[in-house]
């Protein structure tokens, strides 16, 4: 069986690599091909891997490396024609975009790092977030603002603390009130999103209270589809008109 595509965080490392290398320096035995092969095989994406020898191994990775000559515009030959839609459409999204490129894929690295983040990044279901595959930041990056969301500690105190405040758990977009309108059956629950943009989210700092908002289950779906740009606010915004 052959091991699954490449996906959008994979190609983004890759393409990271490309314009640190020299064309020259673009072999399986270069070190940071080897790095880089070592990294894509802790990203906590692709749970089945049939052939675990050659997945995502430093020859694969430099192939890869050969699709982007390809459809690079500032590379004079040919390159490799085995490359991907996907290896297109990330190329042509930074090029001329490096900065954004790099820090985007310092964050994966930075993520992938921590062997205890990677664990529980593998628990956050793909199902759950594959309408998201496309997310300028990635999966990584977006499973990691998923798992901020679940920390039931955190939240805990978010609820208690509104409660006490406002005296009921009603949705911060649409008002909506789950123990309102369903009675005890709906008592103390709620959904907690998290504010933070997922171009500032990284796997080191902690999950304040101010970076939680409560939200009803519908607006919290709409808020993560929009996950890139849609705020609290916007979407209020967008209920009102």
């Amino acid at each position: 069986m052959r091991n699954p595509k490449w996906h959008r965080d994979e190609v983004i490392l890759a393409l990271d690599l490309y314009y640190s290398l020299e064309s020259g320096q673009m072999s399986a035995s270069n070190p940071n091909v080897i790095e880089l092969s070592k990294i894509l095989n802790r990203l906590p994406i692709h749970i089945s891997r049939p052939d675990e020898v050659k997945f995502r191994n430093a020859n694969g990775v430099n192939l890869k490396l050969g699709n982007f000559k390809h459809y690079d515009p500032d590379y004079e030959g040919e390159g490799l024609k085995g490359g991907s839609k996907l290896d297109k459409e990330v190329l042509n999204e930074f090029y001329g975009n490096r900065k954004s490129l790099k820090s985007i894929a310092n964050k994966i690295k930075a993520t992938v790092e921590n062997a205890s983040i990677v664990n529980k990044l593998y628990n956050i279901p793909n199902e759950e977030d594959e309408d998201f595959h496309s997310v300028k930041e990635g999966k990584v990056i977006y499973k990691l603002h998923k798992l901020r969301e679940r920390d039931s500690k955190i939240n805990k105190k978010k609820k208690d603390d509104y409660l006490k405040k406002f005296g009921k758990l009603n949705c911060e977009v649409c008002d909506f009130d789950f123990h309102n309108f369903y009675g005890e059956l709906g008592k103390g629950f709620i959904e907690a999103h998290h504010r933070i943009p997922l171009s500032d989210i990284d796997g080191e700092s902690k999950t304040e209270l101010k970076d939680l908002a409560l939200v009803c289950s519908n607006c919290h779906r709409m808020l993560h589809r929009k996950i890139d740009t849609m705020s609290i606010n916007d979407l209020k915004e967008k209920i009102k008109q």
